[in-house]
């Protein structure tokens, strides 16, 4: 984390890593992490970015900030946005501008 703010380069190694809600009630995989175009972000700001979190097919969570656990990164709080359901379980995406 830089200075407190994540940034890409904190997720990018970490695909397919898991990350639980601090209740304990959910694990969700990371699945991918993409910068996303920055022309229209500020030069001294971080560069956009976007998660794509896999989590049980059989619940959605509704969008929210979830506070999360990851081992080597300890917890986070991200808000994530339910985006679609596959073979894989429920999509979320978390988007940083």
């Amino acid at each position: 984390m830089s200075d407190g703010q994540l940034v890409f380069e904190d997720f990018e190694h970490r695909i397919g890593s898991v990350f639980e809600q601090s209740d304990g009630s959910a694990a969700l995989r990371l699945e991918e992490a993409a910068l996303l175009p920055s022309r229209y972000a500020a030069p001294d700001l971080r560069p956009p970015f976007s998660l794509i979190f896999v989590g049980p097919g059989d619940t959605i969570l509704p969008q929210q900030l979830y506070r999360l656990t990851h081992r080597e990164m300890g917890e986070v709080i991200i808000f994530l946005v339910p985006v679609g359901k596959d073979d894989r379980g429920v999509l979320y995406q978390a988007v940083f501008n």
